[in-house]
Formats: structure tokens, sequence, C-alpha cells
């Protein structure tokens, strides 16, 4: 996904790239420990995400652009 701004929350990256329905449920798999973020495991929902960051989650992996 190619963001225009200097960075993209990672509750609102995941409901962009229809990972997640809504905020609450990117909320439940974020606090879960079911995203990981270049490799580690992310719990902070509002993990501030730039250009090159990798997003693992339901089976796929994203690249911030």
């Amino acid at each position: 996904m190619k963001i225009e701004t200097e960075y993209i929350k990672l509750d609102s990256f995941l409901k962009a790239e229809n990972i997640v329905a809504s905020g609450g449920e990117a909320k439940i798999i974020i606090a879960e420990g079911e995203v990981r973020v270049n490799g580690e495991v992310e719990t902070r929902r509002g993990r501030k995400l730039r250009p090159g960051d990798r997003v693992e989650a339901g089976g796929e992996t994203l690249v911030v652009e």
C-alpha cells in the first residue's frame, strides 16, 4: 500500500488493506499477537508504519510504500 503521509498507524493500515473489517477487529488481532511488523510481534495498534515496513497478518505479508 502506498501512503501519502509520513506514516500510517498499524490499525488503520490493516483496515485499509482489508485484513480486518473494523478497528475493533484490528485491536483484537493486534492484542492477541497475531500481527508482526518487520518480523517482530507488535501489540501496539498505534504503531507508526513508515515506507519500507513489512506487516504480516492474516497469512499475508504487506509492504508499506
